[in-house]
């Protein structure tokens, strides 16, 4: 089961965090992983440990918001099997102190750099009539979040651009999915964490674990295990639908 043999997955924002993991897991099931990252080093280490392992990786350094390096990258491609929209950055502020150039930033990677590989790879999905998107929505997509008003915008643009791609093209064959995560352990926590509160690190990490009903933090193996099943044939009769994977944090908060 879950097997991607013969597949071609792209996963943008692959060399670390979310993307790494989802990078490793889908080319131990088989298929051939296209990484699209902005850091070449990580892109790079995470392409090694693939192909180390035996599976089949290549990398390719891109800003997702720049439209035309994405094409570019596609173009390259035969075909794609599926995308996963990983790459995303996060913010901190209310819609009255968030700038609007941190507005425009997080609107550009987050929203319009799902757009761009959409755009460039649904028309290869819709000739070869078939294929498996997934992209990262977020809890802030369904509910209140304190001091994340444009991260919360760019999510729940997502989660609507998830369905509006499940309607346009079921037709093809094509499926599109996403899912909702709570906060998810990753350097990028750790970095987060201690540049916004220096010397509080263990109090904040604490803090932020058991803001989840579980008690703790997701793994980034956690969400890969979900996103390889809805990327998999396994899923082939799901689409269109928003998977939270919160530790109870929607649900159980409410």
């Amino acid at each position: 089961m879950f097997s991607l043999a013969n597949k071609v997955a792209v996963i943008t924002g692959g060399g670390s965090g979310i993307g790494k993991a989802a990078a490793i897991m889908f080319a131990r099931q088989g298929a051939a992983v296209h990484i699209i990252d902005l850091n070449a080093d990580q892109a790079i280490e995470t392409t090694r440990e693939i192909t180390a392992a035996g599976g089949q990786a290549r990398m390719h350094t891109a800003d997702v918001s720049n439209q035309q390096q994405i094409k570019d990258i596609v173009a390259s491609l035969s075909r794609v099997d599926i995308l996963v929209n990983n790459a995303g950055i996060a913010h901190i502020g209310r819609a009255d102190n968030t700038s609007e150039e941190d507005f425009d930033r997080i609107y550009r990677v987050n929203v319009k750099g799902a757009y761009n590989s959409l755009h460039a790879i649904l028309p290869l999905m819709v000739k070869q009539k078939g294929g498996a998107i997934l992209n990262l929505a977020s809890i802030a997509a369904h509910v209140g979040l304190t001091d994340r008003f444009a991260y919360s915008m760019s999510k729940g643009a997502i989660h609507a651009m998830t369905l509006s791609v499940a309607r346009d093209y079921i037709q093809y064959g094509i499926r599109c999915n996403s899912i909702s995560p709570a906060r998810v352990h990753t350097p990028f926590v750790d970095g987060f964490i201690a540049k916004n509160y220096p010397g509080q690190e263990a109090e904040i990490f604490d803090k932020l674990s058991k803001s989840q009903p579980i008690g703790r933090m997701g793994t980034p193996t956690d969400l890969a295990s979900l996103m390889l099943y809805l990327c998999s044939d396994e899923a082939s009769f799901i689409t269109g639908s928003d998977y939270a994977i919160d530790g109870g944090f929607i649900t159980l908060n409410t």
